[in-house]
């Protein structure tokens, strides 16, 4: 079973690489998913990451999960991708799991995925969480849909993902090999 995490250009850094890096320590295989077209995705702020995987030559079959990172204009590139989107809602369907953080979730919410759920996202992105019941935590699970707020919570968000995935007891070590209070 293989966790998908979408790049696009645009996207946020630190809530990729954090995640990708969390979900490894707990024992994950994370593929890096390029929506480019292009192996080589720049980020927002300039940092250039090779994917794994191009989205039109990868089989999701075998997933447990897809991930969102959010920054700008990533959240809004991933939300221009129409393969993405429809694997989204085959995934939601389906009742796999789905993350997604900082201005990511507005993809979800443009699915109408976040109807009747809490769901976070970047301040200022509270109305493209289409029919969600928004908070403020740094990370909320609502069924199959776990949201992250911003950058600042990429720590607790790929915890979260190893708590969903791989069990608290795994969390809580991956947590503690990072010297993070519990």
């Amino acid at each position: 079973m293989e966790v998908y995490l979408f790049l696009a250009e645009g996207f946020e850094e630190i809530e990729a690489i954090s995640t990708i890096d969390i979900l490894r320590r707990g024992g994950l295989e994370v593929v890096t998913v390029s929506v480019t077209g292009k192996n080589r995705v720049t980020g927002a702020h300039q940092i250039p990451v090779v994917a794994d995987k191009l989205f039109d030559e990868t089989d999701f079959s075998a997933g447990q999960m897809l991930v969102l990172p959010g920054g700008m204009p990533g959240a809004k590139n991933l939300n221009a991708h129409a393969g993405l989107k429809a694997l989204l809602k085959q995934y939601a369907a389906e009742g796999k799991k789905i993350a997604a953080i900082c201005a990511a979730p507005l993809v979800l919410g443009g699915l109408d995925l976040l109807q009747g759920k809490k769901a976070t996202a970047y301040p200022g992105f509270e109305d493209t969480l289409r029919g969600a019941n928004y908070v403020e935590d740094k990370v909320v699970k609502d069924g199959n849909i776990i949201t992250g707020r911003g950058p600042g919570f990429a720590f607790d968000f790929g915890l979260a993902l190893v708590a969903e995935l791989q069990g608290k007891n795994k969390a809580g070590e991956v947590s503690t090999g990072l010297l993070l209070e519990n």
